[in-house]
């Protein structure tokens, strides 16, 4: 399955437009679209319109898309020059706008490259425990497409209010239906930082994303990917966290960087 099929993300007459049907499997819990999926869909319109891979894509989330509705993706391109397009793009439901996204797309090819840094030393996908949905009923959800095994963490029940040394979570990740390494399926497993705020502070707090910025880097085959998320610091009501996505070979595919509004969980 590619992810145009995984999203169910539709084409029209205008190949500036698409819609998203907003289902209850790509959405979370509280069944309003995953921000992941938003920002993955965008992605996947984005690359298809330009005909270029995406280097970087930043959303800014804005309000609620629910089932059974579906949002139309208008894509814009100010830009086109020789290796590089700038574009932007907007999701909205009627006259509502559930999210921008700004994005740079393009591929060059020189001879300077390199990967300054190590992927960290977690057990393997098969050592580790699988992480339990955190809702009932979340067979419903995004949910039940991702399989996850906790790498470095705590599951629920072990929350005691002790603050994660160095704020620094992992997660084992596997799309089902999406074995392929896409830009738009990394969209959707780096929207992880408010996992991270709650093994961070040990505490049942979690939020919803205000922002999330993907940046591509290099995309290799990986059944696994490992969601390796640092929380900087939760302050006045708000998380800000990085995710580094690594493939199980150490090569970084990715990372992603957010903002998001934290609550506690009842």
């Amino acid at each position: 399955m590619d992810p145009v099929s995984f999203l169910g993300l539709e084409a029209t007459h205008n190949p500036h437009r698409w819609y998203l049907p907003v289902i209850p499997q790509l959405c979370t819990g509280h069944q309003f679209l995953f921000g992941g999926c938003g920002l993955g869909a965008v992605i996947e319109a984005m690359e298809r319109t330009t005909g270029r891979p995406v280097v970087w894509a930043t959303a800014q989330y804005l309000s609620y898309a629910r089932p059974p509705s579906v949002m139309d993706i208008d894509v814009t391109i100010p830009v086109a020059g020789r290796s590089i397009s700038q574009a932007r793009a907007v999701g909205h439901v009627g006259d509502t706008e559930i999210l921008t996204v700004n994005a740079a797309l393009g591929d060059r090819s020189i001879e300077a490259r390199g990967q300054m840094i190590e992927m960290p030393v977690v057990p393997a996908p098969e050592e580790c425990a699988e992480r339990p949905h955190r809702f009932s009923g979340e067979e419903d959800t995004i949910m039940r497409r991702l399989e996850m095994r906790l790498a470095v963490g705590r599951q629920f029940a072990e929350f005691d209010g002790t603050p994660l040394p160095g704020g620094r979570s992992a997660l084992w990740a596997r799309v089902r239906d999406l074995p392929e390494t896409t830009a738009a399926k990394l969209a959707v497993l780096g929207d992880y930082v408010p996992f991270g705020t709650s093994q961070a502070l040990g505490r049942q707090v979690g939020g919803n994303s205000l922002d999330n910025t993907l940046r591509v880097v290099r995309l290799v085959p990986t059944e696994w990917v490992l969601i390796d998320i640092e929380v900087h610091a939760i302050e006045r009501g708000f998380a800000h966290g990085l995710v580094h996505l690594w493939a199980q070979d150490g090569t970084l595919l990715a990372t992603a960087s957010q903002s998001t509004i934290a609550r506690e969980w009842t």
